[in-house]
């Protein structure tokens, strides 16, 4: 796996997603529960960000139709979504936010 300075650990605000783009690929990055998760931004229903959403409870909720998906593997947490959105590894070396968006095949 191939990883990517994303952001710095220390421009993470708890509980606030945060969007980058890495490879062309629109990820948000979250600081929640003493950990970083990195999930694809665009949501699987409706085709908008993630990241204008909010977190709570290692989740991240759509903004436009309330959707929520679970940070660690992506899954909807309910309706109106029915399909998952990838979420990516990530890796904190110092102050750094790695993440992997390529696949080992």
């Amino acid at each position: 796996m191939s990883y990517v300075r994303a952001a710095a650990l220390s421009e993470l605000e708890e509980d606030t997603p945060r969007r980058v783009e890495i490879d062309g690929i629109p990820v948000s990055l979250v600081r929640t529960e003493g950990e970083v998760f990195a999930i694809n931004d665009i949501c699987s229903h409706a085709n908008v960000s993630l990241s204008e959403g909010e977190v709570e409870d290692c989740s991240i909720e759509c903004w436009l139709h309330g959707s929520s998906f679970d940070l660690r593997t992506g899954k909807p947490n309910g309706l109106p979504a029915t399909r998952p959105v990838p979420v990516y590894p990530v890796k904190i070396e110092g102050d750094d936010v790695l993440v992997s968006v390529t696949q080992e095949s």
